[in-house]
């Protein structure tokens, strides 16, 4: 492989957390000198988070069936990669990578970041079909099968994953289903670094220097624990913490509004950042707080902002989920999952002694800098994708 050679990176969603490991390879792979572009569906009516300004970026509009046909049709004459890489084994990326796998026979790797079906019930979901109900969420205007995210077609999608030429996946509760290599949710170090940046002008930037604050640098949903933060608040009844939610986008039930309401005095909600930005954002932080709740959707994942805190050298706050406290090591503070007064009890310890806690976080750096940086991605990408070549 060569500086020339193309990859086309396929997402199924260029609104929401898919786009944020899209983005994550496609820095790997510039790293890597590939010559890099994604491709994508957008089914909202912006990009979210905002791509990274140097990354070329192509997409077309989210819709039903039959309208889906033309968008992918779009897409499969736009693809020109050397090689095809989907992320999540979706019909949006994974799907539309097979038919140009088929068209073009050209090697595509398929990257797993999340259990999707987890999010619909898992293994017991079951599509209930009888010719009746077939009929109608086919033929109705708003049918259920004409969404291109239907979890039915993300089944049979899920039992194509074999026909990948790779796959990689970023926990062991996915390498246990699926196989593959393990390829970690990664952070640039280099742009995630604490000394280019002052703690204190950042909160003064943000309106917070009057506060100690804890941080969730990502999208509220309700496996993610976030009310188990402010209960946590609510027995501390400190009035100089605050806990600051950066960015995200709402879910559409009004989840979020709730939150903001029951977080009354401590919640306050940034804007979306930029990617390129979000360590001044981080940098802000006297604690970053990842608080997974301990549900299958959880189970499968590997908390990307775990990655933001440990690469700013922060006190890193989270729950004994699936992988994290390997992710941590020693370096992180843990508590059981659902467990308000555990966190409560890690929040007074780390401001008791926050120099030891500060102590701790540059240890998570380096920790971070070594297995979970886009350096340690990019020597694991490169080996799969020589050993893809030969």
């Amino acid at each position: 492989m060569s500086s020339q050679t193309k990859i086309s990176l396929l997402s199924p969603n260029l609104h929401g957390g898919a786009a944020t490991r899209v983005y994550l390879l496609a820095k790997v792979l510039q790293q890597l000198d590939f010559n890099v572009k994604v491709f994508g569906c957008l089914f909202e009516e912006q990009l979210y988070p905002i791509p990274p300004k140097d990354l070329p970026l192509q997409w077309v509009k989210g819709c039903n069936y039959p309208q889906f046909f033309q968008s992918v049709q779009e897409l499969i004459q736009a693809i020109d990669g050397d090689i095809i890489y989907a992320v999540k084994p979706k019909p949006t990326s994974f799907g539309i990578g097979l038919l140009k796998r088929f068209l073009s026979k050209r090697p595509l790797l398929l990257d797993i970041d999340d259990w999707e079906l987890s999010w619909f019930g898992g293994d017991d979901w079951q599509y209930q079909a009888n010719p009746k109900k077939v009929a109608r969420d086919i033929l109705k205007k708003n049918g259920a099968l004409r969404d291109p995210q239907h979890p039915l077609y993300l089944r049979w999608c899920e039992q194509l994953v074999a026909k990948a030429d790779l796959v990689t996946i970023d926990t062991e509760f996915l390498r246990n289903r699926y196989g593959g290599i393990y390829l970690p949710n990664g952070k640039d170090t280099r742009l995630f670094d604490p000394e280019k940046f002052n703690p204190e002008e950042s909160r003064a930037k943000y309106g917070l220097s009057e506060y100690r604050v804890l941080m969730f640098p990502g999208t509220a949903r309700p496996h993610k624990g976030i009310e188990d933060v402010i209960e946590a608040l609510n027995l501390l009844d400190r009035p100089d913490l605050r806990f600051v939610l950066v960015g995200g986008t709402p879910i559409g039930d009004g989840y979020l509004e709730q939150l903001l309401e029951k977080g009354k005095p401590w919640l306050i909600k940034l804007p979306s950042i930029p990617l390129d930005e979000m360590p001044e954002v981080v940098a802000a932080a006297h604690i970053v707080i990842v608080p997974q709740r301990d549900t299958p959707v959880a189970r499968a994942q590997f908390p990307i902002k775990l990655g933001d805190g440990m690469a700013m050298a922060k006190p890193v706050i989270s729950t004994r989920v699936g992988d994290i406290p390997d992710i941590l090591g020693e370096t992180g503070f843990l508590a059981d999952p659902s467990s308000p007064q555990q966190i409560a009890t890690q929040i007074e310890a780390i401001f008791q002694n926050y120099d030891e806690a500060i102590a701790r976080g540059r240890k998570a750096r380096e920790r971070c800098v070594q297995y979970y940086s886009v350096d340690a991605m990019a020597a694991i990408l490169k080996e799969a994708i020589a050993n893809l070549s030969g």
